[in-house]
């Protein structure tokens, strides 16, 4: 399969169609090996515009998500980010490319152990994978400039927006199957913030993330 000329096509038939204008963006969807970030029995599939399993329950976020996602984060080179859920670190090297430092959390051990091993493999040396819990935010970093949430949450934990810095940026999918949006948010002020919906999608729960409990009657 020619991978290059499917990374092409993905760009231009997925992801630019869905708004993603920012060339920046464009161009390191288009130079991203995603194919070795899959398992290889999906490498096919790899630049579908579909959400491409990875083992253990989990999947990768379809293309066109990956690039709203970079877009609406503008990360900045000498900013740190914060990544929930590392999955196969695909995403993990796309925001490595542009931050100077990337935190991600992975709350399954055998993920994050895939996640390292495809980061070293492509050199990626300004990224390290936590297994841990980050569903409420990962209290063991330092303030971020951008977080990146790689699954849904029933309702944004008010912790990830405390641990953004000022003109801090975080993207996250927030509500339950079929009714979510993405969000992002920026911190203005110390105890300010803006939260603009960006769109509708369906993305997988992150993995553990329990809905509020409802009073029944």
């Amino acid at each position: 399969m020619n991978f290059g000329r499917a990374r092409f096509n993905m760009v231009e038939q997925q992801i630019r169609p869905w708004e993603v204008l920012d060339r920046a963006v464009l161009d390191l969807m288009e130079r991203a090996p995603r194919d070795a970030f899959v398992p290889r029995e999906y490498r096919r599939l790899a630049y579908a515009d579909i959400t491409v399993p990875i083992g253990d329950g989990e999947v990768m976020l379809s293309p066109r998500v990956e690039g709203r996602l970079l877009q609406a984060l503008r990360i900045e080179p000498g900013e740190r980010v914060l990544e929930i859920g590392a999955g196969s670190g695909f995403l993990t090297w796309l925001l490595a490319q542009r931050a100077a430092f990337v935190t991600s959390v992975e709350l399954k051990p055998a993920l994050a152990e895939r996640a390292r091993a495809n980061l070293a493999a492509h050199g990626v040396g300004n990224a390290t994978v936590e297994v841990g819990d980050g569903r409420r935010g990962w209290g063991q970093g330092t303030p971020c400039d951008a977080i990146a949430i790689g699954g849904s949450m029933p309702v944004l934990e008010p912790a990830f927006e405390e641990q953004l810095t000022i003109g801090g940026r975080l993207f996250v999918v927030v509500g339950t199957a079929p009714t979510m949006e993405a969000m992002l948010v920026q911190r203005t002020g110390e105890r300010e913030w803006i939260r603009e919906s960006m769109f509708e999608t369906v993305l997988p729960p992150l993995a553990g993330a329990v809905a509020p409990r409802r009073f029944v009657l």
